[in-house]
C-alpha cells in the first residue's frame, strides 16, 4: 500500500509499504478514506521528537472496515468508522474510568498510545491506504453515510481536533455566559473557540497572527486578536473596558476582573515571542502563551492547556527546554487561585455526543478544512502547512484520490 513515510527533518515521502494484517482476534483493518495532517505531526516533521526514519505518520483517521478478527462482535466489514487518536484497550484501570488517553496496556513503554506518533507505541499511522485498528470494538466509532459525503470532513475531525478543542473548554471550565480567550487559531484553537460558543460563552477572543486564521475566527462569530498589533492581554482588556455595557454592570472593585474567566492554550511549546513576531512566526518562546494566560485570566478563573508540551525535544533552544522544563509564574497562579488543567484528550469521552451534534446539524467542525488533497501531495502539503502559507489551515489527505491507489 501507499503511505506517508518520515525520512528526515522536514522531509516525508509517499512510498510503498507492507499492507497491515490482523495481529489479534480483536483487530480490524480499515481502508482509509480521510486522514488529517495535524499540527502535532509537524513536531515530528520538524525533528522536534524522537521519530525515526520509516515511521508512517497519521493519527487522525477514518475509513471503511475491510477485515475484522474473529473476536470482533460489534463492527463488521463495510461499516464506516472514525478512530480516536488514542489507542486504548477499554478494560484497564484508566480506561474503565474514562481516561482512555492514559491506557496502561496499549503501549509497553508509556501510559498512552496512538497511531503513527513518536513515543506512543508500535502502531503505524493512517496517512496510508490501509490501517490496522487494535481493540476494534472499543476504538471504532461508527458513523452514518457514505465515504466522500457532505459529512466526511466533520466526522474525520472526531478523531482528534474536535474532541481536543472540546476538552480544552472542559479543562477551562467554560460555562454559559463565560468570558473566554483562546491563544492559537490553528485547527484546535479555531474549534476551541467554536466549542466555547456552542457551550454558551458570552465573549470569545481568539489570538493569532495569520490573516487567514483570524478571518476564520471572525467568520465563526468570535473576536479575532492579532498579536502583531500589540500585547494581546492589553488588547482584550482594553476591548472589555471600552464596552459601556460591561463597565455599567460592574460594582466597585470588580474592575479587577476585566480579564477573562476561561483561558485556553492551543499553541503549546512552540509559541512565539510577541516581540518582533510577524504574521507567519517569530522567535520561539515556549512559555509565552502560558505567561499571557496567567496575566489575563481573572482571579479564581481557569486555564485549559491542550497545546502540546513534550520531551525530549531535540530542537529546543537550551538543555532545560530539551527536557520539557520551563520557568513559569506559579506564584501568580497561586495568588490568583487559578485552576490549571492539562493533558492529552480522552477522545472516547466526547466523540459519541459530538458525533450526534454533527448528525443533528448543530455542529459543523469541518468548516475549518482548507485543503483536501490526494495522498501523493502529502510532501508539499506538509511543507506549506508547516510554513503557515497559502491558506493551509487544515489539510485532509484522501488516499482514494491518488492515481496510484488501488481500486
Amino acid at each position: 500500500m501507499l503511505a506517508v513515510v518520515y525520512k528526515q527533518n522536514s522531509q516525508v515521502k509517499v512510498e510503498e509499504v507492507e499492507d497491515p494484517k490482523l495481529e489479534a482476534p480483536t483487530d480490524c483493518v480499515i481502508r482509509v478514506t480521510s486522514a488529517g495532517i495535524c499540527g502535532s505531526d509537524l513536531h515530528m516533521y520538524e525533528g522536534r521528537t524522537a521519530s525515526k526514519a520509516g515511521q508512517v505518520f497519521g493519527h487522525e483517521n477514518m475509513g471503511v472496515v475491510e477485515q475484522v478478527g474473529p473476536g470482533v462482535v460489534s463492527i463488521k466489514k463495510g461499516d464506516r468508522v472514525v478512530l480516536p487518536f488514542n489507542i486504548a484497550c477499554g478494560t484497564c484501570f484508566d480506561c474503565v474510568r474514562g481516561r482512555t488517553e492514559a491506557c496502561l496496556v496499549a503501549n509497553p513503554d508509556a501510559p498512552h498510545a496512538g497511531y503513527g506518533y513518536a513515543g506512543m507505541g508500535p502502531y503505524r499511522g493512517g496517512q496510508a491506504e490501509l490501517l490496522r485498528v487494535p481493540w476494534a470494538d472499543f476504538n471504532c466509532l461508527k458513523v452514518p453515510g457514505q465515504p466522500g459525503d457532505d459529512l466526511e470532513d466533520d466526522f474525520l475531525l472526531l478523531s482528534d481536533v474536535f474532541p481536543t478543542a472540546y476538552h480544552g473548554t472542559e479543562l477551562a471550565n467554560v460555562r454559559p455566559g463565560a468570558t473566554v480567550a483562546v491563544f492559537g487559531a490553528g485547527p484546535v484553537g479555531l474549534l476551541a473557540g467554536y466549542c466555547a460558543l456552542l457551550r454558551g460563552a458570552s465573549e470569545v477572543y481568539v489570538v493569532d497572527s495569520v490573516p487567514e486564521r483570524l478571518a476564520k475566527v471572525k467568520e465563526m462569530g468570535a473576536i479575532p486578536i492579532d498579536f502583531t498589533k500589540g500585547d494581546p492581554v492589553k488588547q482584550i482588556v482594553d476591548l472589555r473596558r471600552g464596552n459601556p455595557l460591561i463597565m455599567g454592570a460592574l460594582r466597585p472593585g470588580e474592575e479587577k476582573a476585566l480579564g477573562v474567566m476561561c483561558g485556553i492554550d492551543a499553541v503549546g511549546y512552540q509559541s512565539r515571542d510577541i516581540q518582533g513576531a510577524d504574521a507567519h512566526g517569530g522567535r520561539e518562546k515556549p512559555t509565552q502563551v502560558l505567561e499571557q494566560l496567567v496575566e489575563l485570566v481573572n482571579p479564581t478563573g481557569s486555564i485549559g492547556v491542550v497545546g502540546v508540551y513534550l520531551a525530549p525535544d531535540p530542537g529546543a533552544a537550551d538543555e532545560n527546554a530539551k527536557q520539557g522544563i520551563y520557568p513559569l509564574p506559579w506564584a501568580k497562579v497561586f495568588d490568583k487561585g487559578i485552576t490549571v488543567g492539562t493533558g492529552q484528550t480522552p477522545v472516547k469521552r466526547y466523540n459519541h455526543f459530538l458525533r450526534d451534534l454533527i448528525i443533528a446539524g448543530r455542529a459543523r467542525p469541518g468548516m475549518i478544512v482548507s485543503h483536501r488533497l490526494p495522498l501523493r501531495d502529502a510532501p508539499d502539503a506538509y511543507q506549506k502547512f508547516d510554513a503557515r502559507k497559502d491558506g493551509y489551515t487544515k489539510v485532509i489527505l484522501k488516499p482514494q484520490l491518488s492515481p496510484k491507489a488501488r481500486a
